[in-house]
């Protein structure tokens, strides 16, 4: 409910619903970007409040109304997520109020809403923790009273190349048959020492920093937003997550991962695709992975998308 106006108020001319020159309705009449702190749930359950970057708008159905009342659209998101976390139900009800500070105007609202989780991980060996970063997107959309939610993050993670190591452990053993194509004793503790020498790597496969963009839409029956549960299957299915805290024997870990995980972009497309496309709370999703190529100065690029049937 708006306050009342003071006399003051009472005199200043509004000119927001005027007639419009060129009448006609409008999709979409909002702001963008706006600097809001949000309310989110932790890792252990806790409301922790963090800095977002918000779009809200609503359409314009009216079409001889010259234009919406953005004050009244910009100061409730101040106080959408004040004092609660972020959740469906929420979202819903903040959208609503954005319909009905409208008056009549509009039947739909909007908001997509950016921030940074942060998420405490475990180094592989060392048993050290450091903290990462995932940039976190939520779309939200009441359109005449259908409610539709989606949720995007990003995982960055290492790729190996199946082609460079093929080509690598060719090299290797063309350089193991030339040292050895003497008569020389040949046992475990020689080829042990020979492989841990710099003679044992005569070449080695090419990595890369890699990311994968991933966006879904989630069915209307879930009352939290499944963040940390989507994050560590994506992780959990691509096997090269990049690290936080490093050691030694964490990096000899790491390693151990990426010659276990050798992935074209094609490849971690699809392990990204394998966790979505089996994901009860999805009902579509789309998938972006980049490599940031070490070998090429551009970059290797595959997407995928797929819809969930109803179970």
């Amino acid at each position: 409910m708006n306050p009342p106006r003071t006399p003051a108020q009472s005199q200043l001319p509004d000119v927001a619903f005027e007639t419009a020159a060129l009448a006609r309705p409008l999709d979409w009449v909002g702001m963008d970007r706006i600097a809001v702190p949000v309310r989110i749930h932790d890792p252990d359950g806790q409301v922790v409040q963090v800095a977002a970057d918000v779009d809200v708008a609503v359409d314009l159905r009216d079409g001889q109304a010259r234009g919406i009342h953005m004050s009244r659209l910009y100061l409730q998101l101040q106080q959408a997520f004040a004092s609660e976390a972020i959740t469906p139900g929420g979202l819903r009800r903040v959208l609503q109020g954005f319909v009905d500070s409208q008056n009549g105007a509009s039947s739909r609202a909007r908001l997509h809403i950016r921030y940074e989780h942060l998420l405490q991980r475990e180094a592989l060996a060392s048993g050290n923790v450091g903290w990462k970063r995932y940039p976190v997107s939520i779309e939200a959309e009441l359109a005449d009273g259908h409610f539709h939610l989606a949720l995007g993050f990003a995982v960055e993670y290492s790729s190996t190349c199946p082609a460079s190591a093929a080509l690598s452990r060719q090299r290797n053993a063309e350089r193991f048959a030339s040292d050895f194509a003497a008569a020389r004793p040949l046992n475990a503790q020689v080829v042990g020492e020979w492989l841990a020498s710099e003679r044992g790597l005569a070449a080695t496969p090419h990595a890369q920093r890699s990311r994968a963009d991933v966006r879904a839409v989630l069915r209307p029956s879930f009352d939290e937003l499944p963040l940390l549960a989507l994050v560590d299957a994506v992780e959990a299915a691509l096997g090269t997550p990049v690290q936080t805290a490093v050691k030694r024997e964490d990096e000899q870990a790491f390693a151990e991962l990426n010659a276990a995980n050798l992935m074209f972009c094609e490849d971690a497309a699809r392990r990204v695709a394998g966790v979505m496309s089996n994901d009860e709370r999805i009902e579509r999703y789309d998938v972006r992975v980049a490599h940031f190529e070490s070998l090429h100065p551009h970059d290797a690029v595959a997407r995928v998308s797929g819809v969930n049937a109803s179970r």
